[in-house]
């Protein structure tokens, strides 16, 4: 049984926990009040005046068309992007696991599109397919392709996507690349000498191996084409044509900060958080059971 670790000085843990616990507080934790907050009140947009309402933001953003149509862009976007973001990572994971010269310099490029900043990526993804200069959106038409992503709904939910993925696959990249290397190369020599060809090697033991990691992936990914691909909307397509790629995130923010309509935006917020809270719940709950650690 291992020793007791114990602090001789009984005020430094806490010392230590609080700067970690403030920047909780304040930037998590008072935010989401003020949130909850100013859901159930209804304000003028210049905040001068208010009333309490109770829930009747809630009710009124939950029969909204407009809202139920953010719900479907969302779920749309969030499955597409974590679809591709992950499944392209973890062919160029396995790709890059079996390079034998240069493998460091390949996987150092593999990672820079991490460092780019969402709007940044977004521009870039932009520029690439703009209608009138882009490069690519050239091939495109000259393949006979009718590409303008500025007016045609489907195109720039397409464009969106492959933006928001391209910048995560990095991120996805590394942890299947750290979870190859964790499989025991004597699984695979065996099942090769059992004669087992690549394809065959990999489904049955390189992919339920890579489970916790797989599973741990889905769950940030969610997450993040939740909340952290608002830069990227608001670069490229600013929620449009005709609120064809306006997810939830980017209607708060919409509804918020440019229409000033404070309590629906706050109702929205709280239950987007919700969604979320609930989404990553049911992932921990059934789709962990499938699962294998070790």
């Amino acid at each position: 049984m291992s020793p007791r670790v114990v602090f001789p000085n009984k005020v430094l843990p806490y010392l230590l926990l609080a700067p970690q616990l403030a920047i909780t507080l304040i930037f998590f934790y008072w935010p989401a009040s003020q949130a909850l907050y100013q859901s159930l009140l209804k304000e003028d947009p210049f905040g001068l005046r208010s009333r309490f309402v109770w829930f009747a933001n809630f009710s009124k953003v939950l029969s909204d068309p407009n809202y139920l149509n953010s719900v479907n862009v969302t779920v749309v976007f969030s499955v597409a992007t974590a679809a591709v973001a992950m499944t392209v990572a973890l062919l160029l994971a396995v790709m890059a696991d079996r390079v034998v010269r240069g493998r460091g310099f390949y996987r150092t490029l593999m990672i820079w599109p991490y460092a780019v900043a969402p709007a940044i990526a977004g521009m870039l993804w932009l520029f690439l397919f703009n209608p009138s200069i882009g490069s690519l959106a050239y091939g495109l038409r000259w393949l006979g392709i009718r590409w303008d992503p500025l007016l045609d709904g489907p195109q720039a939910m397409m464009l969106v996507v492959a933006a928001a993925a391209w910048k995560q696959i990095s991120y996805n990249f590394l942890f299947f690349v750290a979870g190859l290397q964790a499989i025991p190369k004597t699984l695979i020599e065996a099942a090769a000498i059992d004669g087992a060809g690549p394809t065959k090697r990999f489904w049955t033991i390189v992919f339920p191996l890579l489970a916790p990691t797989t599973f741990f992936l889905l769950v940030v990914n969610t997450v993040y084409a939740f909340f952290d691909t608002f830069g990227i909307i608001h670069a490229v397509t600013g929620g449009g044509p005709g609120k064809a790629t306006e997810t939830l995130v980017y209607k708060v923010y919409n509804d918020g900060f440019v229409n000033l309509i404070v309590g629906d935006s706050a109702a929205q917020s709280v239950i987007l958080m919700v969604i979320v809270i609930a989404l990553t719940a049911v992932q921990f709950r059934y789709v962990e059971r499938k699962v294998h650690y070790g």
